[in-house]
């Protein structure tokens, strides 16, 4: 069995009455690139925002690779890097000067800052844009730009919220092959989406989450076997889902 990177336990957040997330035991292992997959106000982006250490949870641990995210915040968050949906950047910087900032934070630095650098212009083709203002980005631009500042720092875990958002096909397909190479060296990833296709497409195992509780998780293979459907993706979270509304 592969290193365990993200271990929940009984992981819950509530806010004021309502449970946005109530005991969530989730694994996630060295290697693995695994789907998170909900309806809107499911939980998804609470159980993000309590893997990150953004959010304190009501009750429950979460450890990255060991570390307790909220005792051990420093080693824990060392090795992650979180993607959010909607990029949050300095504008008034050009995109060379966000990648140089963000490398400086890891204490990157001389001919290993330009290289890496470098590398990841080239890789999303940023070479037209790269050193203007990033207030004058798309929104595709710049999820290239927050792609290629996460792995700067060759993190051993990337969470990732809705990875596709606002990329054209050929910005889509590099990110998948990102993700399918980064993977093959041991990189993990948890990803939140509602693009099933993309879920179908490359992660191993899927965890299905509904009204802040966990309905199932596992390979495919497993959850089909679990809704008794041997269809696509989407027939099968359909499924498990409406079997969790109504208790079945």
């Amino acid at each position: 069995m592969n290193k365990t990177v993200i271990e929940t336990q009984d992981l819950s957040k509530k806010f004021n009455s309502i449970w946005a997330l109530k005991d969530l035991n989730i694994d996630v292992y060295e290697g693995e690139i695994f789907a998170f997959l909900g309806l809107n106000g499911a939980g998804k982006t609470t159980t993000i925002k309590l893997l990150t250490g953004l959010l304190k949870p009501t009750k429950g641990v979460v450890k990255i690779s060991g570390y307790d995210i909220q005792k051990d915040s420093v080693n824990a968050k060392r090795l992650l890097a979180y993607i959010p949906d909607e990029p949050y950047l300095y504008e008034k910087l050009t995109g060379r000067e966000f990648l140089e900032f963000v490398a400086e934070l890891y204490k990157i630095s001389g001919e290993d800052k330009q290289k890496i650098i470098g590398h990841f212009i080239d890789y999303f083709q940023m070479q037209e844009y790269i050193d203007k203002l990033i207030q004058d980005y798309s929104h595709g631009m710049k999820q290239r730009l927050v792609f290629s500042a996460a792995f700067i720092h060759n993190p051993r875990l990337v969470i990732i919220d809705e990875p596709l958002v606002g990329l054209d096909s050929a910005s889509a397909k590099k990110v998948k092959q990102l993700l399918i190479n980064k993977a093959s060296a041991g990189v993990s990833f948890f990803i939140s989406t509602h693009t099933l296709s993309f879920a179908e497409e490359l992660a191993g195992r899927i965890a299905i989450i509904d009204k802040g509780q966990l309905l199932a998780v596992g390979t495919q293979d497993e959850l089909r076997a679990r809704s008794g459907i041997e269809g696509r993706l989407e027939e099968v979270f359909l499924k498990i889902t409406e079997e969790g509304k109504t208790g079945c």
